[in-house]
């Protein structure tokens, strides 16, 4: 008896997935709760488990699309094959054992030159194309020694180069330079929504974007200074992002419209920061969330980025760590940007750019000096955050991150 193996529901706004890729293949044994396939919804690749054990049927295809509930395949009764890794392993050697013998036939000087040469000379002689009558052997009753055709293929050089030019080939078509060729893939779901998603903010929003540059000095001192034992205490590096989330946070309590969003008619202020960090993965660009980060630690930021990152990088978030955020942060740094403009990560009402690092020349106290800085963005809705505020709230980032005791002493 087979066991239909469907769609599971994976959130209450997902309709369909696409099924992304099969780790088993038709007619494998499986075990129960092994997983078989990869699921791509519109949000987050999941994986799906067999339901018990048996032989693998495939029904449906990689790509295809897949509506909640759908067959994705069956499972029949059927037990792991026993010694079949011995079988694989002897078949091969004996389809090679009639080769071999076909082989050492072919090798035999009898079948080239029987009688009038020596196997090393008959090898010889056949790799080089060389009729063995036309040679006089010098062995034993006229047998063609190896001298012989050795000799006979150093002599044959000069005839075979005297031989007629074959007829040229027909000309090959001439190359146009620069190869115009084209390929289409068909888009993920998550592709598909990233791009609707993008589409309707620009739509839906009314989105300004202002700039500042931030001093990074500070703080490349106070890691440099404080990395290893921060290392060595908290088993995790001390980066850049821990501290723009720290000052992001501590700027969002003194303009919560910032942190707030419009639904229907409301704007909803949150008295919390569920921090969304845009992390690039294979599959295209993932938001997961920090949550609850105004309350926590630099060590504890630094290490909920790692496990968040880390899952991005192999498919594995949830649903739920990506749903939700009130405020995000995206690094186009890392990839050399060095001013861009955030699009909003709906339905939140701002987000912050950082960009490159770059060493520029600044006024200081009156005085040119050479600092490393950083210039940052904030995209914001500017139906529910006013210029004062926008302006006010990366000012006051631009603050915190220049004077890092700050951070520390909540002034």
């Amino acid at each position: 008896m087979s066991l239909e193996i469907k769609v599971p529901t994976v959130g209450e706004s997902i309709t369909e997935v696409t099924l992304a890729q099969w780790l088993k293949q038709d007619g494998d044994y499986v075990e129960m709760d092994e997983n078989i396939a990869e699921l791509e919804s519109d949000k987050a690749t999941f994986e799906l488990p067999a339901e018990k054990a048996g032989i693998l049927r495939i029904i449906a295809q990689e790509g295809d699309t897949l509506e909640i509930g759908a067959v994705v395949c069956t499972i029949e009764e059927g037990s792991a094959p026993a010694g079949s890794g011995e079988k694989k392993e002897d078949a091969p050697a004996k389809e090679a054992a009639p080769a071999a013998a076909k082989a050492e036939e072919d090798e035999s000087p009898e079948t080239y030159a029987a009688g009038t040469a020596s196997p090393a000379a008959a090898k010889i002689l056949r790799e080089k194309g060389i009729d063995p009558s036309t040679i006089k052997g010098t062995g034993k009753d006229g047998r063609i020694t190896k001298e012989d055709a050795e000799k006979a293929q150093v002599s044959a050089a000069p005839k075979a180069a005297a031989k007629p030019a074959a007829s040229p080939a027909p000309a090959a078509a001439p190359v146009v330079a620069g190869a115009r060729n084209e390929r289409r893939e068909k888009m993920s779901s998550l592709r598909k929504t990233i791009a609707k998603r993008l589409v309707a903010v620009k739509n839906e929003t009314a989105m300004l974007t202002t700039f500042n540059e931030v001093n990074m000095q500070p703080i490349m001192d106070l890691r440099a200074k404080y990395k290893d034992t921060f290392k060595e205490k908290h088993g995790i590096g001390l980066g850049f992002m821990s501290f723009f989330t720290k000052a992001v946070t501590t700027a969002l309590k003194e303009w919560p419209a910032v942190n707030a969003r419009i639904e229907d008619n409301e704007i909803v202020y949150s008295d919390f920061a569920d921090i969304s960090i845009a992390v690039s993965a294979p599959k295209g660009l993932v938001v997961p969330i920090i949550r609850n980060a105004d309350a926590m630690a630099l060590y504890q930021i630094e290490k909920a980025i790692a496990e968040l990152a880390g899952k991005a990088r192999d498919n594995k978030l949830t649903l739920e760590e990506m749903t939700g955020g009130t405020f995000t942060i995206t690094n186009g740094g890392v990839f050399g940007s060095m001013m861009s403009t955030p699009i909003i990560n709906a339905p939140q009402s701002a987000i912050l750019g950082m960009h490159n690092i770059v060493q520029r020349p600044i006024a200081e106290n009156g005085q040119v000096v050479i600092r490393p800085m950083m210039y940052i963005a904030l995209s914001y809705d500017h139906r529910i955050i006013d210029g004062r505020e926008s302006v006010s709230f990366l000012v006051r980032v631009k603050q915190l991150l220049e004077d890092p005791a700050r951070l520390l002493l909540e002034v």
